[in-house]
């Protein structure tokens, strides 16, 4: 976080007088911060929040490639997340963004929705925008250089060159050197220690077990995270879908199984 934006949240109040805005007095749900000095407003999940905890919050899962804004807060008395999910408008107004965060969250809210819901590449050919439709495919035709030549032209989505081999496949085309940059992300990736879960080694790159999709941790938290494309929360450490993960062990203990290894395959999202 640059100076400027440290300023800016320091600086952050609500005014007493917004009828509008319910205050409390308990801690912040976020932070447990209990400054009696610090003016603190009820969500509407009824968790407490400053301005300050809650731009932090919310920056924090855009970083992550997050767009949809969940409550972090423990349920009184469990291990449990809160998860309510609160609205653009509700954190605009609660976290009083400025115009610059404003449109620093609106601009990176389309782009990681925009990727959630389409995945895009460029033709080598004619290096205009291609959608893949079928996610298990890496042979994909482009219509416009298909018009241009006159002929079918299908390129590879895993090394950008003109096809080569049989399709339809999900490995690798026949070009040298196709290999999926991803699965090497994953095999060279550094190793990351989770503080708050016990101190537990992972590896900092995982692909989703739903999707397929890149994520990292951040490294702060419990270990588990949401796939900003497919919205599926999953265990970093175990790589099993958060629900399965905690019959067996919680948001900030081991998991039962130990520590999944690296990844040598990118699972396909069958939506």
């Amino acid at each position: 976080m640059s100076t400027t934006q440290q300023q800016e949240e320091q600086e952050k109040r609500y005014d007493p007088s917004d009828t509008t805005l319910r205050f409390v007095t308990r801690p912040d749900d976020i932070t447990l911060d209990d400054d009696p000095d610090s003016l603190r407003a009820e969500m509407s999940c009824g968790h407490a929040v400053t301005p300050q905890s809650l731009t932090a919050w919310c920056r924090s899962l855009l970083d992550q490639g997050q767009y949809k804004f969940t409550c972090p807060a423990l349920e009184e008395g469990t291990v449990e997340k809160c998860g309510e999910e609160w609205s653009y408008t509700e954190i605009r107004k609660l976290a009083v963004l400025t115009a610059e965060e404003q449109a620093h969250f609106e601009e990176t809210m389309a782009m990681l929705a925009a990727a959630e819901y389409c995945e895009y590449k460029t033709c080598p050919g004619c290096q205009s925008f291609v959608e893949r439709q079928d996610l298990t495919n890496l042979s994909v035709h482009c219509k416009i250089c298909t018009t241009k030549t006159g002929q079918a032209f299908q390129f590879c989505w895993q090394c950008l060159r003109r096809w080569r081999g049989r399709a339809p496949t999900a490995d690798k085309c026949d070009n040298e050197g196709c290999v999926n940059p991803d699965v090497e992300r994953l095999a060279k990736c550094n190793l990351l220690t989770l503080r708050e879960v016990q101190n537990v080694r992972v590896p900092s790159m995982r692909a989703c077990p739903t999707c397929g999709n890149i994520v990292e941790h951040n490294g702060t938290g419990c270990k588990n995270i949401i796939c900003n494309r497919c919205q599926i929360e999953f265990c970093f450490s175990c790589l099993k879908l958060t629900p399965d993960c905690l019959t067996t062990s919680s948001y900030f203990l081991l998991c039962d199984g130990g520590v999944a290894d690296r990844q040598t395959s990118i699972p396909s999202w069958v939506k």
